[in-house]
């Protein structure tokens, strides 16, 4: 674990969009940059790939676990994920072909959740590679079709209804993929959540973020033991049965570092394994101001996904500090619930809106990220720099707009008497902790 402090430059970025946004520090400040730690990257992308498929964790090789199989379902994140399928999809697919398995009984299925499908240019851009296109069948998941799931019962520990996609239970072969990070409620990304929430049904995916799981302390970023969202997605992955999962770990310039293939449970935990110590980093103190982002495209299209880099860092904030964050926001909002929910916290506040949520057994679909929202703004003062809300959009994000970042940096040193500052270039992707804050919890 490692905290970076910069040379003593007073020009700094933070991602943003496609790029980065430039700020400057006053005179005097004094800044530590907390960024991942540096990881190797594979010499050889589709060496790695071919070798997790023919060495992988818990399970047979893929070109066997494929023989005698009629069918295959490949489940790929959505749009708001940086995944590189472009890499592995045609060579996995490539094997499934060479193994006997029909090309036209093969799916890739988009596990958007509940978010909106993925489509035209945009689908090609998710699939990275025009072959898969030609050769596949590539969809979109509706967790709002009722008639697309088969219902496999209750989940036994915590009654959660699962609600699964039959494309994706109907398939011989099931292989989930996706990118392990940090995930604010669920511990880390991929995995066993690329099913729930992911080809989830809408009763599924609103049953667990409801209150009782979001409002549990145990359902945050990097923990994964006792978690109750966690918990969840595995007694639902082990209801569905067979699953197998192909699972990338990314560094900050979103090139692949590792990969792993294999049972779905035990090739996430593979993963988790590699980039915990490369991500949880390790902050000297806590912060009257952290400077963060929402880890640029593709994260910050939305205000909606920008709610994760406000969350991710409260651990080193100061009680009664200022959280500055940077997103673009280039496609706006959200969802119109989301945007509802929203009105709603404004209109409330932050007491009576919670109030409103600790009732339901099933959440407000979007809902659950407003929820998140209160984390942060019970710790201190949150400032958002954007692009692209309209005026209206920015009244209902409930915090403060800052247009200018590096005069909110200096009014909030300033304000604090503090010059010692905190900035996280990649927002979420980096979880920073503070062991003195911890040790006397």
């Amino acid at each position: 674990m490692h905290a970076g402090p910069t040379q003593h430059e007073n020009a700094l970025e933070l991602a943003f969009g496609r790029g980065a946004l430039a700020f400057t520090l006053p005179p005097g400040a004094k800044p530590t940059v907390l960024r991942k730690a540096a990881l190797p990257k594979l010499p050889d992308n589709l060496a790695a790939i071919r070798h997790a498929f023919d060495h992988p964790v818990g399970a047979p090789p893929l070109r066997e676990l494929a023989k005698g199989r009629a069918s295959a379902c490949i489940l790929i994140c959505d749009i708001t994920r940086p995944v590189p399928n472009g890499l592995f999809l045609r060579p996995m697919i490539e094997t499934l072909l060479e193994a006997g398995i029909p090309r036209e009984a093969i799916i890739v299925l988009v596990a958007t959740g509940l978010h909106r499908p993925n489509e035209g240019e945009e689908l090609a851009e998710l699939v990275g590679d025009p072959w898969v296109l030609e050769n596949v069948r590539v969809e979109n998941h509706f967790a709002r079709d009722e008639a697309a799931h088969v219902d496999l019962g209750p989940t036994p520990t915590r009654g959660t209804p699962v609600h699964i996609d039959r494309r994706f239970i109907d398939a011989e072969l099931r292989i989930a993929t996706g990118l392990v990070e940090p995930h604010f409620m669920a511990g880390w990304s991929g995995g066993r959540k690329v099913v729930a929430p992911g080809v989830a049904g809408h009763q599924t995916i609103r049953t667990f973020h409801s209150a009782r799981f979001m409002e549990d302390p145990l359902a945050v970023q990097c923990n994964l033991v006792g978690n109750p969202l966690h918990e969840e997605q595995l007694e639902i992955v082990r209801k569905v049965g067979e699953i197998h999962a192909l699972n990338t770990v990314l560094d900050e310039e979103r090139d692949l570092v590792f990969v792993s293939f294999g049972e779905v449970i035990a090739s996430h935990l593979a993963a988790v394994a590699f980039v915990e110590g490369a991500t949880v980093i390790e902050a000297p103190r806590r912060y009257h101001t952290v400077v963060t982002s929402s880890a640029g495209y593709p994260l910050d299209k939305t205000y909606y996904q920008t709610v994760k880099g406000m969350v991710t860092p409260l651990d080193i904030l100061e009680p009664g500090g200022t959280l500055i964050i940077a997103s673009e926001c280039s496609e706006g909002f959200g969802s119109e619930e989301f945007r509802a929910a929203q009105e709603r916290l404004v209109e409330l506040g932050p007491e009576r809106f919670l109030a409103t949520l600790t009732a339901k057994t099933l959440a407000d679909v979007d809902e659950w990220q407003t929820e998140m929202q209160l984390k942060p703004m019970r710790v201190g003062r949150i400032q958002l720099h954007t692009t692209g809300l309209t005026d209206e959009e920015r009244r209902i994000t409930a915090v403060e707009i800052v247009p200018d970042l590096s005069a909110a940096i200096a009014a909030s040193l300033a304000r604090s008497g503090d010059n010692a500052l905190a900035i996280i270039p990649e927002g979420p992707y980096v979880i920073p902790v503070c062991r003195e804050r911890q040790a006397a919890a």
